[in-house]
């Protein structure tokens, strides 16, 4: 088994996901256990966090660790923590990086087949400055001295970047160095075990009770529902909500779609009515979506006393989780997701989440598993709120459709021209600040769209799409000429980090 030490990053259940990815069992443990609980651990990883080391009351490590008879990979804050904790000095950097940067990674264990001058990610203010007695320099950047760091003799290893992030070119590599050439670990995890235990612990849960799912149309509700539907049967039922805030001809699809596979256990209702009504004059994100989950509950629940459920079945992934919920006291929130930190406090319908561990790319992996259409598993990942929270202000029926056939004019386009490899999703934003334009030898003071289009396969980080510019060139022209009210068109170029994939 792998430690991997919880600093409140959103990438510590990365780590832990990549590291069963290489076929290892990982485990995390907050950063206040103490050395002897990991005593038994083949190898310790400990992760980054959205703290600064040397500010009052910044988390630490129980130093005892770092003298286990046990190899430690200290990533971002767990180089730095690393490097403090053990004589180094840390100190905020002269320069800031965020996303992709380019590296050299001299030899080393932990970089053999891995060095070189190479593009990795990265997302710190914070770097050592001074490496503790025993450690030698491996890495560096141009705005990073000291990139990576070793001490060898002791089994302690550091990176400022983070190898457990795809976009890293050779991330991959260095855990699998680590894992196995360090740390001597075997393969001992598979996808399988975790389907068929997960199915047992439905079963076990659930018994012979009755349970309603959330079905949205999306890769993680439809997944959600196919493993609870595997494990109980005709006990589970599925509601489909028409909220008004689906994209063109959605609501439509879904129904058609999900009345084939689901059959007579797919209850569709219908409530724009209520969601707008409930969304009026709401201006802020975080308010919209803890009406939106309110209400969804509510609806749910009222469908779950005509079929005697006891129990709601959600879509949730780890994403949603980590991004709306403080984990513990060192972790930070991101923005709140309806499922998540949207829901009310008391509910009489008790939660089950299979997929509460898994991020996207684990989710389409059980997709398939399950055998669910590829349609589903390839269809774009839409929030749970739907365009709530891509009309940047209020909610009206106005914007609705601006936006709608702003979203089917990409779409369009999109099925014309051969799609990026790594296209994780391309949407349009209603932005409702005016700007000066020209049409038809008349001035024009009207709105504007924004398209955000991303490649990811996690979702955790993502790069901006490279579309052709004559692709972004229709697009812009079809939306300004079609779609009344609006005179303006820009294309999102923001990684993740330091952006997320919505606006909002």
């Amino acid at each position: 088994m792998i430690a991997v030490i919880d600093f409140g990053s959103q990438t510590a259940h990365l780590i832990a996901r990549r590291v069963r990815d290489l076929g290892v069992a990982a485990k995390i443990f907050s950063f206040k256990t103490k050395a002897m609980a990991l005593s038994e651990a083949e190898g310790i990883i400990i992760s980054g966090g959205p703290g600064t080391i040397y500010l009052p009351g910044a988390p630490k490590l129980d130093k005892k660790i770092y003298s286990l008879a046990v190899p430690v990979l200290g990533i971002c804050y767990g180089m730095q923590l690393m490097g403090d904790q053990l004589g180094g000095k840390v100190k905020k950097g002269s320069s800031q990086e965020y996303g992709g940067v380019r590296v050299n990674l001299k030899k080393s264990k932990l970089f053999e087949g891995a060095g070189g001058w190479q593009r990795v990610w990265m997302s710190h203010s914070d770097q050592v400055v001074k490496l503790p007695s025993g450690f030698v320099r491996t890495g560096e950047s141009r705005g990073t001295k000291n990139l990576a760091m070793v001490d060898e003799k002791r089994g302690l290893y550091g990176v400022q970047f983070h190898p457990e992030v795809v976009h890293t070119q050779k991330g991959r590599k260095i855990l699998k160095n680590f894992l196995f050439d360090i740390c001597g670990a075997k393969k001992n995890w598979g996808k399988s075990e975790w389907l068929e235990s997960k199915l047992a612990a439905i079963r076990k849960e659930a018994g012979v009770k009755r349970a309603i799912c959330g079905l949205s149309g999306g890769i993680d509700s439809t997944t959600a529902a196919a493993m609870v539907f595997r494990a109980i049967g005709k006990n589970l039922t599925c509601v489909f909500v028409d909220n008004g805030l689906m994209r063109l001809g959605e609501a439509g699809q879904v129904k058609k779609d999900f009345k084939e596979f689901f059959g007579d256990n797919l209850v569709v209702v219908r409530a724009q009515r209520e969601f707008l009504a409930a969304l009026k004059g709401v201006t802020d994100p975080e308010k919209k979506r803890k009406i939106i989950g309110r209400l969804y509950i509510r609806l749910f629940e009222a469908e779950a006393k005509k079929v005697g459920a006891s129990y709601l079945v959600q879509g949730t992934i780890y994403p949603d989780v980590i991004e709306s919920a403080r984990m513990h006291d060192a972790a930070a929130s991101i923005k709140t997701h309806h499922n998540v930190g949207g829901l009310p406090k008391k509910m009489r319908l008790q939660l089950i989440e299979p997929l509460r561990d898994l991020y996207k790319d684990e989710v389409k992996a059980v997709a398939k598993k399950l055998g669910l259409p590829q349609s589903v598993i390839e269809r774009q990942p839409f929030p749970g709120p739907g365009l709530a929270v891509r009309i940047r202000g209020e909610v009206t029926l106005a914007r609705l459709a601006r936006l709608r056939q702003a979203e089917g004019i990409l779409k369009e386009e999109m099925e014309k021209i051969t799609r990026p490899k790594d296209l994780w999703m391309a949407f349009c934003v209603y932005v409702p600040v005016a700007t000066t334009g020209v049409k038809g030898d008349s001035r024009s003071f009207e709105e504007m769209i924004a398209i955000r289009s991303v490649d990811s396969t996690d979702a955790m980080t993502a790069n901006w799409t490279r579309w052709p510019p004559g692709f972004l060139a229709r697009v812009s022209a079809r939306i300004v000429n079609e779609v009344p009210g609006i005179n303006r068109v820009v294309y999102d170029i923001t990684t993740k980090p330091p952006a997320t994939m919505e606006w909002e």
